[in-house]
């Protein structure tokens, strides 16, 4: 295939207004932290420039999902691959564009575009229902994965948590309550850490970073039967509520490579998909080193129980799954960051500057 220099790629639009949400606020209070409603609209670059070698270079990288929460404007791309095609022909309808350059290629550059609009996102949980029927495209968060299986150690763990008694919503609220105040940020671990809930439930091991406290919280929804998933994403801007959970410039533009972060949902008949964030409970309380009773984390906690503060783009839902095309090394453990293989050997994504890509971010 001749090569294509700065080729330019397809180009995605869509409606500049965000959706208003279609559900009620959950209290009178939910602007704490000075969060409100606006509209916050994000350009990011994601620019790479790979190792020049004599071996075939395939790149994934994961892009900005569409959702009630958040509209992608528009997604472009160029650089001097073989190859290059944006695809969500992979599991969880994972959105990213793949990208190949052949052996002892001159060059291999490559700058990702993309413009995301959003606004905080809140649910009301007095509309939850007790109905544990669920819809069939919401059975599959049901499911156990290799890092969040279904098992007996983790269902019997959980039931030391919650009653059978309880509805969904107190499984729910008693399994989040548990993760913020068991769980705790280990900055030793390595990128958002692996999160794999059976070493962290049998070893007893409750440190690590957003991956593992969001995999614990969803881990446990789903062997109580509430359908949860882990949502991964990057930080885009400045948070209203901690300077551990996004910081941006005077002028609102950020240099957020290493910013990547795993939230989580979970479904409740009533009300759909409910937002939530233990992981950020964790890191502020260590950061800004508040404990649990802090007025602060208390007032965190119930904020991320059913809210989001949307300076963060969410890109998939993605676990232990097979990337298309399919790579040397599978299944992938998650997509929160970019992707590649030389030949056979990952590139180690947890080491920006030796992959050589980076992120930036504007806040129009």
């Amino acid at each position: 295939m001749e090569r294509r220099l700065f080729l330019k790629g397809a180009t995605i639009l869509a409606s500049s207004a965000v959706i208003a949400p279609n559900i009620l606020f959950a209290n009178s209070d939910i602007y704490r932290f000075g969060i409100t409603k606006d509209t916050r609209v994000f350009s990011i670059e994601n620019s790479f420039e790979l190792e020049i070698n004599n071996q075939v270079a395939q790149l994934w990288v994961p892009l900005p999902l569409d959702s009630e929460y958040q509209k992608v404007l528009d997604i472009s791309y160029e650089g001097d691959f073989d190859e290059a095609h944006i695809s969500n022909n992979n599991p969880y309808n994972t959105k990213l564009l793949y990208a190949k350059w052949n052996k002892n290629s001159k060059s291999r550059k490559l700058k990702v575009h993309f413009k995301v609009s959003m606004s905080e996102r809140s649910v009301n949980l007095n509309l939850a229902t007790n109905s544990t029927t669920f819809p069939t495209k919401v059975k599959e968060f049901l499911k156990g994965t290799t890092h969040t299986p279904l098992s007996k150690t983790i269902t019997n763990f959980v039931y030391t948590i919650v009653d059978k008694n309880d509805t969904p919503l107190e499984k729910s609220q008693k399994i989040f309550d548990w993760t913020v105040s068991h769980m705790y940020r280990d900055e030793k671990v390595l990128g958002c850490g692996v999160g794999d809930a059976t070493r962290i439930i049998e070893e007893k091991l409750f440190g690590g970073k957003c991956t593992d406290v969001s995999s614990i919280f969803v881990a446990l929804l789903r062997n109580a039967g509430i359908p949860a998933r882990e949502v991964f994403g990057i930080r885009a801007g400045a948070s209203k509520i901690s300077k551990s959970c996004g910081k941006a410039d005077e002028k609102g533009f950020a240099k957020i490579t290493g910013g990547q972060h795993c939230r989580a949902e979970f479904y409740l008949n009533g009300i759909g998909w409910v937002p939530a964030d233990p992981a950020d409970v964790t890191k502020v309380m260590k950061q800004e080193k508040r404990d649990i009773n802090d007025k602060k984390i208390q007032d965190l906690k119930k904020y991320f129980f059913g809210n989001w503060e949307m300076n963060w783009v969410a890109f998939n839902y993605a676990r232990d799954f097979i990337l298309e095309p399919k790579p040397a090394q599978y299944p992938l453990n998650m997509l929160g960051y970019p992707y590649a293989e030389m030949d056979d050997d990952v590139v180690d994504y947890y080491d920006a500057k030796n992959f050589k890509y980076q992120y930036t971010s504007q806040e129009k």
